[in-house]
């Protein structure tokens, strides 16, 4: 670790490194020899501490394979244990007597199969809630809270795929129960977990020594978070400065590195003043020459990028100040919900759909489906498909009509449309028009709920504020829908929207679908 991030801290400094050969078996790997415009200091190789084995980068891999490890071992305990308890005869959660026969040895293969989808499941969803991102170690607050999301997530998914596999010999209780000790297991392990850290960190044991170069306000902020915090196995030294400051464990400057680390046994070195490049490139050279890690800790904006990850945009580091979370695991269960409920709801519906299209035939010349442009996600143009309730012609009488309009801004209603034809009234009635906008749900164009999309007349009267709606995708039903159907004002309709988008949850979407079918009974549309 130490070599490897040296070099590249010192090349994105401007400091050249020369290719440093590869070592053979049993041979120790030449140090990289730098070309540095000031004199290098002498290399004294029989007193040079001995480096830390392994890289930054294997220790987080052996950290995240073990944490994995560990998880699936506890979700087999915790699962394994409730069958047992379950269907074994004489157990307390048993309903067969002891000695009586049970077809547990039966149904053994299925709880397997299930148990290792339901290992994965835990896996991917531990790794969504960052559980996997790190060797820090969390608060025990933060795990458990994490913990019982990524279990609660699991157990959703792997009971609504037993639902709808249609598999009904699988007991929803041994799900549940080894859910709810697949939590206690967890979150007791990452906690006992801690307490070991916390144990060495008090006897000595496992620590990193570190210096830290530059005693202002950064290196005394480190070197407190360091103190505070055992459990991140850090022991403060001391301090590297040209000037004295209080009573501060100021030990030297940067020329007596080399010397100060190998009287303290130093394994990293912590710059916490980067804006002063030279001293920074200097402790870049001494920090390769003798095997030491170098961390550098950000000073920009008074405090602002303390915490801000390091991401490379190609080959260029960059430090993420601020980014918008985004739900990519919530986001993945909404998509597949819609493409799930509509291909079903598609098929289902297929009578429906003959009888309907029948109706728009024999109630009046034209197509059967109205297909317009529609303004979707991002302002990207799709074709919405609904069943035709005007007569052909329809969108050139607009124009004539507008002067009647009911709505305030960008929305076009009138009551008693005369375009609107017999059956198209009574489809529009109950929302039966809107049915069609299954196929682009399943297409990915729209989703079961969202804000509703606009003609391209409408958008193009939208004012900057209005576009934030066109953040997500555009639904076949939400808020409006369900507050304020017949509400004319297009402000609510948009304050409405953006509530949707700022507030959104799986929770939510499922509200507004239940909440939907009565607002459609009730036959309230125009």
């Amino acid at each position: 670790m130490t070599t490897r991030l040296a070099r590249s801290q010192a090349q994105s400094l401007g400091v050249r490194v020369e290719p440093r050969p590869l070592a053979g078996p049993g041979r120790e790997p030449e140090l990289p020899s730098p070309s540095l415009p000031w004199p290098q200091p002498a290399r004294n190789q029989a007193s040079l501490p001995v480096s830390r084995p392994g890289t930054a980068r294997n220790r987080t891999l052996w950290f995240q394979t073990a944490s994995v490890a560990a998880d699936l071992l506890c979700v087999c305990v915790a699962a394994v244990s409730t069958f047992a308890l379950r269907f074994v005869p004489g157990m307390p959660m048993g309903f067969l007597p002891a000695g009586a026969e049970s077809p547990w040895h039966d149904q053994l293969g299925q709880y397997a199969g299930f148990l290792v989808l339901y290992g994965a499941l835990v896996v991917l969803c531990c790794y969504s809630q960052g559980l996997y991102g790190s060797s820090r170690i969390n608060p025990v607050t933060g795990d458990g809270w994490a913990v019982l999301k990524a279990v609660g997530l699991a157990t959703m998914f792997l009971t609504a795929f037993i639902y709808l596999s249609g598999i009904k010999t699988v007991s929803r209780l041994v799900v549940v129960s080894s859910g709810v000790f697949s939590v206690f297991l967890l979150v007791a392990w990452r906690t006992g977990r801690r307490q070991l850290r916390q144990q060495r960190a008090r006897r000595g044991q496992g620590l990193c020594n570190v210096l830290i170069v530059g005693a202002g306000k950064v290196g005394q902020s480190l070197a407190r978070h360091l103190q505070e915090n055992a459990c991140l196995g850090y022991s403060v030294k001391g301090f590297i400065d040209r000037h004295r400051n209080g009573d501060l464990p100021v030990l030297g400057t940067i020329d007596e590195l080399p010397e100060l680390a190998q009287k303290h046994f130093v394994d990293e070195v912590f710059v916490t003043i980067p804006s002063e490049r030279e001293t920074v490139k200097r402790t870049v050279a001494m920090a390769m020459q003798n095997r030491l890690a170098l961390k550098v800790v950000p000073e920009m904006y008074d405090g602002l990028a303390w915490n801000a990850p390091t991401e490379f945009v190609g080959d260029f580091p960059v430090r993420v100040l601020y980014r918008e979370p985004i739900p990519i695991l919530g986001l993945f269960v909404k998509r597949t919900l819609d493409v799930a409920f509509s291909a079903f709801a598609l098929m289902l519906l297929a009578p429906l759909f003959a009888l309907l299209a029948a109706l728009i035939k024999l109630d009046s010349t034209g197509p059967v489906f109205y297909c317009a442009p529609r303004v979707g996600k991002k302002g990207k143009l799709f074709t919405c498909y609904k069943f035709r309730t005007m007569v052909v012609g329809a969108d050139a009488l607009k124009a004539t009509l507008r002067q009647h309009n009911q709505r305030t801004g960008p929305f076009f209603k009138i009551s008693n449309d005369p375009r609107i034809t017999r059956v198209g009234r009574f489809l529009r009635k109950f929302s039966l028009d809107e049915l069609p906008q299954l196929w682009n749900v399943l297409k990915g164009e729209m989703s079961l709920v969202g804000p509703r999309p606009h003609p391209l007349d409408d958008y193009e009267q939208y004012s900057v504020n209005h576009l934030r709606r066109l953040d997500v995708l555009p639904g076949l039903t939400g808020l409006w829908q369900i507050r304020a159907r017949r509400n004319p004002s297009f402000n609510t309709s948009m304050a409405l929207d953006l509530e949707y988008i700022e507030s959104w949850s799986l929770w939510l979407d499922l509200k507004i679908l239940f909440c939907t079918i009565p607002a459609v009974a009730r036959g309230t549309g125009e």
